[in-house]
């Protein structure tokens, strides 16, 4: 019952404030977010590929007001290319972007989103890395598939996110299971109304089977990005079914989440990759982790009323 309660007090101002001035909150995010600022993430990340594992990497920010904030994500992207090219790790790391963080949401946000984030891949590119365009709630996959469509006519190694608690993520699936393709297939983590969403975990589960079929049996590259056991095994098991090879899928999971888990899959062999946040504004993102997993959630919601 807590989880679309957090999800909705990802957005409010107010509980923002009561959340970040409560003590107990710093070591809860420590355990999410690789820092706030990028020498930190950078050390957690070579850590990473010291033990295997791949990275993608996602400077916080999401939701923004103004077109300088905008320009600001840009240039802590741009930054970060820099520095993991300067760093040896750009090809252990690609990168992650929320397209609201460049604009998306503004009067004609989706050429503002585009010109913010082309300047992107193409430092990416030239790096020896890649991008991936994170999913937001259901008001923006239009448009970021339209500009995914635009990226990847000269960057096609321009990575998509899809959610299975969508009703449309099957169709979405089918379009981008083509030769190329890069698709990372989440449950989805926003909260959504009634009319666009499966409500029910089990119709969020079966719906992820089914575009995990798709895009097994399909000519792209999928990324499982899931940490329930039982989508990681039914996902070797659709993987050995169509015939792929260990590099030709991977396995993704969140900073501080499974660690042992993603552990124990480089050790038999697959690609695991590791989503590691960093950046000031962690507030949005912090609680959708919470809300996601009763266990943190509880404990957090506890700690916060006695320390107050």
């Amino acid at each position: 019952m807590l989880g679309p309660v957090l999800l909705a007090a990802a957005r409010s101002d107010s509980i923002r404030r009561l959340v970040s001035a409560a003590p107990v909150t710093r070591p809860m995010v420590d355990r999410f977010v690789a820092g706030e600022r990028l020498d930190p993430c950078l050390d957690s990340v070579a850590a990473l590929a010291a033990r295997g594992m791949q990275v993608t990497i996602d400077h916080l920010g999401e939701d923004i007001t103004d077109r300088s904030e905008a320009l600001r994500n840009r240039d802590a992207y741009l930054a970060l290319t820099d520095a993991l090219a300067a760093a040896g790790l750009a090809e252990q790391a690609e990168m992650s972007v929320k397209l609201s963080a460049f604009g998306q949401a503004l009067p004609g946000g989706h050429d503002l989103a585009h010109d913010n984030v082309l300047p992107v891949v193409e430092a990416a590119a030239a790096a020896g890395t890649t991008v991936t365009l994170d999913m937001e709630d259901h008001t923006t996959v239009d448009s970021t598939l339209a500009i995914l469509a635009q990226l990847r006519e000269r960057f096609p190694g321009t990575g998509a996110v899809v959610q299975s608690y969508l009703f449309r993520t099957e169709e979405d699936c089918h379009a981008l299971a083509g030769e190329g393709s890069r698709v990372r297939l989440v449950k989805g983590a926003y909260k959504e109304p009634a009319e666009v969403a499966y409500q029910d975990k089990h119709e969020v589960d079966r719906a992820y089977v089914r575009c995990l079929k798709i895009l097994m049996a399909g000519d792209g590259y999928p990324m499982v990005g899931s940490h329930d056991p039982r989508m990681v095994a039914i996902a070797q098991n659709l993987a050995e079914r169509y015939g792929r090879k260990r590099d030709e899928y991977e396995f993704q999971m969140l900073y501080g989440i499974r660690a042992a888990e993603q552990e124990r899959l480089v050790a038999d062999g697959h690609r695991m990759r590791v989503y590691v946040p960093y950046g000031t504004d962690w507030y949005g993102y912090f609680m959708r982790r919470l809300a996601e997993r009763p266990a943190n959630m509880g404990f957090f919601l506890r700690s916060l009323v006695t320390s107050n």
